[in-house]
């Protein structure tokens, strides 16, 4: 099956040379009755088309949330993207209408969510489902409809979908329908697709396969792929570049061979520390001290001071800014160059 790339605005809109997404001083806030949390705060980031970038970081770093604003869905209330950008081929689309957004969102922007099997309607089959976005965005009958939902079924490896296609999500293992979900995302050809923790839940030989599908079907497109996750060990070898959050910021954003053979950030440091390694067998896994931070009561300064074995009396008053540490590379820790070291 051929994933379709190009309709009359894409052709238009060839020449255009700058980044394919790009997120500019993002601020997203919950106004709450407890008080205001502070989810994304000045994130910035930029993805080319073919190009890989996770996001990394604990949960209730922001990653999610940051999302949630590109594909335009964030509730609100209480929800508000407070300041910023989110230029899709140069046109804001915080500046666009409902109407507008709805056009872009699933064909041009399209998102794989943490919960397949939530995500997925459970009333419904999974042909249906499919088959459904042929109906609403390409007016295809139905007959038509569900022959493009097999042909996507075989092409994310469902077998037998010529059969399955009348199965209900519960009828489908965890692997299985994050397959759907990744078949829902890419029915329309996207140009970027956000991927929310697409493996989680999922054994790692699973993982591996998630991970590989993903991989060949960007190669097939070209499309940008955002990849959120916690997990470092699934994206060493899919992600060109990384972006760790930490307390609703980007705090280490480099390519993913300087990150993982040099953190410049405390965080990173600690993430890279905690994973475990044959060649440690049998010592005690590193962790990182404490918990994340409540996003009603961000500490001064750093936010990671409270759990940073580099903390010193700069780092509680004076909020690091994303030092530039070498071209196409950031750290906002002030001793950014300890940590690069190993010092």
């Amino acid at each position: 099956m051929t994933v379709p790339r190009a309709d009359a605005e894409r052709r238009a809109e060839s020449g255009f040379s700058g980044p394919l997404l790009q997120v500019d001083d993002l601020h997203v806030e919950f106004r709450t009755r407890d008080g205001v949390a502070h989810a994304v705060n000045g994130v910035s980031y930029s993805v080319d088309a073919g190009e890989t970038l996770a996001v990394l970081g604990e949960s209730g770093s922001g990653k999610s949330v940051s999302a949630q604003a590109i594909m335009g869905i964030i509730d609100s209330p209480p929800g508000f993207v407070t300041r910023g950008a989110i230029r899709f081929r140069g046109s804001d689309l915080l500046t666009l209408s409902d109407e507008q957004r709805r056009r872009i969102r699933g064909r041009r922007i399209a998102m794989i969510f943490q919960d397949a099997l939530s995500a997925l309607n459970p009333v419904y089959t999974v042909g249906f489902q499919l088959a459904e976005m042929f109906r609403v965005h390409e007016g295809l009958s139905r007959g038509a409809a569900k022959r493009r939902a097999i042909e996507l079924m075989d092409r994310v490896r469902i077998p037998a979908a010529r059969q399955r296609v009348h199965d209900y999500p519960h009828q489908f293992s965890g692997g299985m329908r994050q397959r759907i979900m990744i078949a829902m995302a890419i029915a329309l050809g996207p140009d970027v697709l956000i991927a929310d923790e697409p493996t989680t839940a999922l054994d790692v030989t699973v993982q591996a396969q998630i991970m590989e599908l993903l991989a060949e079907l960007q190669r097939e497109s070209e499309m940008g792929l955002i990849l959120i996750t916690h997990d470092l060990g699934v994206v060493a070898d899919v992600a060109d570049r990384i972006a760790v959050m930490y307390a609703g910021r980007i705090v280490e954003e480099a390519s993913v061979h300087d990150l993982y053979a040099r953190p410049a950030h405390p965080y990173s440091k600690g993430l890279l520390e905690s994973i475990p390694r044959v060649d440690l067998k049998g010592s005690e896994l590193a962790a990182i001290k404490g918990q994340p931070p409540n996003l009603l009561r961000v500490p001064s300064g750093c936010a990671f001071h409270p759990r940073c074995p580099y903390r010193r009396e700069v780092c509680v008053t004076k909020e690091p800014p994303l030092f530039d540490v070498a071209p196409g590379r950031g750290s906002a820790c002030h001793f950014w160059e300890e940590v690069l070291d190993g010092r």
